[in-house]
């Protein structure tokens, strides 16, 4: 049985056609600019930013504050239309959607997890996990068995009926990538997701993170931790706007393998 990640496109064969490689790229932005006016200001936060993401890739994206890397995701994620350029995601070109057909592609196709975990506090993980199905036209019965799956995928099985106030900061963000795996995402985009997190903690859901690529989700990451983007298999570096490295990560550390030199903290 395939994975529920790899649901259209494989790999690419050896020696196809560069226009069938660019179709299996999930993610395919073509000379990105966005502006931003504040007051009489003009501020170039993208400056023509072109780059392919395939399938089943896990990129990691680094850069000082205001490099471009969190306007470079809010359109990835299509919080945020560029100003000019094109963005296709999964072949799909939504540079010029509007925001009723963005919205819409942002629950199909795109799984967020973000550094707070902004759980509902009166809500049981398994309804926190649920909240995106709300938005579909998936019945209350595969509702509730998608989010049992996802919080089996992270770990939480037995914890479905516990408050976000019972967990640890750890579990919290497991359900948190539990909600976002729910409606069966093409890419996982993770917006600084370990900087509320203890280090032991941080590098369980990099275990968590890659597992599911190795399961064949496409992810993307945000992270000032250079010890975290070092478990992705390629680093992106932006600054003043432009992708200034697109490196693959060499000797990348196995998370499984790194909490085994970790001590467990005490409470």
């Amino acid at each position: 049985m395939g994975s529920p990640f790899v649901n259209q496109t494989g790999a690419t064969p050896a020696g196809a056609a560069p226009a069938a490689a660019a179709a299996s790229a999930v993610i395919r932005v073509e000379d990105a600019h966005k502006y931003y006016e504040l007051g009489e200001t003009r501020v170039h936060a993208l400056r023509g930013v072109s780059l392919e993401i395939q399938r089943g890739e896990f990129v990691a994206i680094m850069g000082a504050s205001g490099s471009g890397k969190s306007t470079f995701m809010n359109m990835l994620g299509c919080l945020d239309r560029i100003s000019s350029g094109r963005y296709f995601l999964e072949g799909i070109d939504v540079s010029s959607h509007d925001k009723k057909a963005l919205a819409f592609i942002r629950n199909e196709k795109i799984g967020f997890v973000f550094q707070g975990f902004n759980l509902l506090a009166r809500t049981t993980a398994l309804e926190n996990t649920e909240l995106p199905t709300l938005y579909t036209k998936i019945d209350k019965i595969e509702r509730r068995r998608r989010a049992s799956e996802a919080l089996a995928m992270v770990g939480l099985a037995d914890r479905s009926q516990h408050l976000p106030s019972h967990m640890s900061g750890g579990q919290q963000q497991r359900v948190a990538v539990a909600r976002a795996l729910v409606n069966r995402p093409s890419i996982l985009l993770a917006d600084e997701p370990t900087g509320n997190l203890d280090s032991r903690t941080s590098v369980e859901i990099m275990e968590i993170f890659q597992d599911l690529n190795d399961k064949g989700l496409t992810i993307v990451l945000v992270t000032h931790e250079h010890d975290i983007a070092e478990f992705a298999k390629r680093v992106l570096v932006f600054r003043d706007g432009k992708i200034r490295k697109d490196d693959p990560v060499l000797n990348r550390p196995r998370a499984t393998e790194v909490l085994k030199t970790l001590p467990r903290l005490e409470d």
